[in-house]
C-alpha cells in the first residue's frame, strides 16, 4: 500500500509540473503583461515614454529594467543598444530565460496607409521565440485607444551568439 501511495503521489507531482510548464510564447507573453503597463501608465501621464526593458530571470521572476547613459534626454536608439547589450551579457552567463525592450515609435500598420503612434515590444526567449509585437495607438484626453496588434518575427535577440 505505500509502494502505491508513493507511485500516486509520484505520477501526481510530476503531472503538477507539467502543467506549470510553459512554452517559451506564453513565457514572453508573461513578460510582455507585466511590463506593458508602465508603458501606458507613462503614456497616459506624460505622452511619451523613454525605451525601457524588462527580463525573466531563469526562476522566473520578472524583473523591470532601466537604461541611462547619463544625458537626461538620450536618443532612444542609444538606450535601445544599452539594453540589448545588457541582456546579451546576461544570456551569455545563462541568467535569462526572456527578455523584452519596450519602446514609442512611428509605424504605418498593415492595411493602413498612414503612420500612427505605437508601443513596440521586442520579445526574445533562450529557447529560439523571438518577435516583435506592435500595438497601434492613439493617445486622446489622457486615455490609450489601441487599433489591432500584430507581431513580426525578429532576427535580433541577446541569446544568439
Amino acid at each position: 500500500m505505500k509502494f502505491l501511495s508513493f507511485i500516486l503521489f509520484f505520477i501526481l507531482s510530476i503531472t503538477a509540473k507539467a502543467q506549470d510548464m510553459q512554452t517559451p510564447k506564453e513565457e514572453c507573453e508573461n513578460l510582455m503583461n507585466e511590463i506593458l503597463p508602465f508603458a501606458e501608465k507613462m503614456l497616459r501621464e506624460h505622452g511619451e515614454f523613454l525605451p525601457f526593458g524588462g527580463k525573466m530571470i531563469t526562476s522566473g521572476e520578472v524583473v523591470h529594467v532601466g537604461a541611462s547613459d547619463g544625458r537626461e534626454q538620450p536618443p532612444s536608439i542609444d538606450l535601445i543598444k544599452l539594453l540589448r547589450q545588457g541582456f546579451a551579457n546576461e544570456a551569455k552567463e545563462s541568467k535569462l530565460k526572456a527578455t523584452a525592450i519596450v519602446y514609442d515609435v512611428r509605424i504605418t500598420p498593415p492595411g493602413m496607409n498612414k503612420k500612427m503612434d505605437a508601443i513596440q515590444i521586442d520579445l526574445n526567449h533562450r529557447d529560439g521565440y523571438s518577435v516583435s509585437v506592435i500595438f497601434p495607438y492613439i493617445l486622446k484626453d489622457g486615455q490609450i485607444e489601441y487599433g489591432d496588434v500584430f507581431a513580426s518575427r525578429l532576427e535580433l535577440s541577446p541569446f544568439k551568439n
